[in-house]
């Protein structure tokens, strides 16, 4: 796609607003994106990078942004460790932002759990299972949800709420229990 401005250089910059249920779109380049002093009503700089083209921009500042609320850098996370399987080092994912293998969520899951905890609330899967494939999965992500909500209930000393909940648990770990056992039924 070509620069609505200019029709010269490939569009580079997409902007899309939407206004009064109306969205309008632009498609520019970074020149005539600068030319047009465009830039987002809230900065990249709250992600440590500036203006658009900017060379000191960098996919460790972005992942950098996700890490502390007042914008820490990595300082604070140890960047010797190197992943056995292919030998990346988390100074490597710094900069690039992509693992190299699979060993490497293993070898840098204390790195990258505040991310994950920072961008998606949890540091695992809490997202639709397929319905098909997923029954042992759901129930046991039920359970999950009710022992935690049981301890609630101890600790607030709301015993009786307690053993509603330690019922439904057990209920649900025998049902568990019968389809693993049988897996077809599912």
């Amino acid at each position: 796609m070509m620069c609505e401005e200019c029709h010269v250089r490939p569009a580079t910059i997409h902007i899309t607003k939407i206004v009064n249920n109306e969205k309008v779109q632009m498609h520019l380049c970074e020149v005539c994106a600068k030319q047009k002093h465009l830039g987002f009503p809230m900065g990249f700089s709250i992600f440590g990078i500036g203006d658009f083209g900017d060379a000191d921009f960098s996919m460790g500042k972005l992942l950098s942004s996700f890490f502390e609320p007042a914008g820490e850098q990595f300082d604070n996370i140890s960047t010797g460790v190197k992943c056995e399987g292919c030998g990346l080092t988390f100074d490597d994912f710094i900069q690039t932002g992509r693992f190299g293998c699979s060993k490497c969520y293993t070898t840098f899951k204390e790195q990258i759990n505040p991310l994950l905890r920072r961008i998606h609330g949890k540091t695992y899967h809490v997202g639709k299972v397929p319905r098909r494939t997923g029954g042992q999965l759901r129930i046991k992500h039920e359970i999950d949800r009710l022992k935690a909500e049981l301890q609630e209930a101890v600790n607030a000393e709301e015993y009786e709420r307690a053993a509603v909940i330690r019922d439904k648990i057990k209920q649900l770990e025998e049902i568990r229990e019968t389809k693993e056992e049988n897996p077809k039924s599912e």
